[in-house]
């Protein structure tokens, strides 16, 4: 007997900063600026590893008086977040691939 599994997605789920086609983003500019900045430098790149986090830094649990509350990740708040995540990777890329460097202590 086989049984078939399915995955049904939300109808109306979209990526956090996703905007609708022809919808106006007062952020383009900045984001495109962000997602185009090349990494040439490795001094530009460690800069980079140590100035954007590799997991978000707000994020935690906090016992009091016997009861855990936990502070959801509040980076995704940010509007830029996926541009400097992919910044951050692109320099991680550019030490580990073009120069050859351990960026393991930039990894959590």
């Amino acid at each position: 007997m086989s049984t078939t599994h399915t995955h049904h997605h939300h109808p109306n789920f979209h990526p956090p900063n996703y905007k609708k086609p022809g919808a106006f983003d007062v952020l383009r500019p900045l984001r495109r600026l962000v997602d185009n900045f090349p990494v040439k430098n490795s001094r530009f790149a460690h800069v980079i590893c140590q100035v954007i986090p590799c997991c978000c830094p707000f994020e935690r649990n906090i016992n009091l008086l016997g009861r855990t509350i936990h502070i959801p990740a509040l980076c995704k708040l940010n509007p830029l977040y996926d541009e400097f995540v992919g910044l951050r990777f692109r320099a991680l890329s550019y030490l580990a691939d073009e120069c050859g460097e351990d960026v393991t202590k930039y990894i959590c």
